[in-house]
């Protein structure tokens, strides 16, 4: 999955793990695929944001403090529930993708 593929201190947005994944346009999808993912599987969830750098969960939800806590944990720093994506989005090297991407 793209999502695990996310090196920890980095972060990216729905739209370009739908990209990544084939699926362009299809950030929505991105999103139900990650609620749907079982918590056994330990997918790196809280690395995706929106394309703004914003957290989508609502503010006062246990979910966005969760996403907040663990971001701030691999040194990501959250202000009002936002990410400079200039200074943490993850920029995949060509050989990353062909190498760990699944076809």
């Amino acid at each position: 999955m793209v999502v695990d593929m996310i090196p920890e201190g980095k972060v990216t947005t729905y739209g370009q793990v739908a990209d990544l994944a084939g699926l362009p346009k299809r950030a929505r999808l991105v999103s139900k695929a990650l609620k749907s993912s079982p918590p056994s599987r330990n997918t790196p969830w809280h690395r995706v944001i929106n394309s703004q750098g914003k957290i989508s969960l609502p503010k006062d939800s246990h979910g966005y403090r969760t996403q907040i806590e663990l971001l701030r944990c691999e040194n990501i720093e959250v202000n009002q529930g936002k990410v400079r994506l200039s200074d943490y989005k993850w920029q995949p090297c060509i050989a990353t993708l062909v190498m760990d991407l699944p076809f």
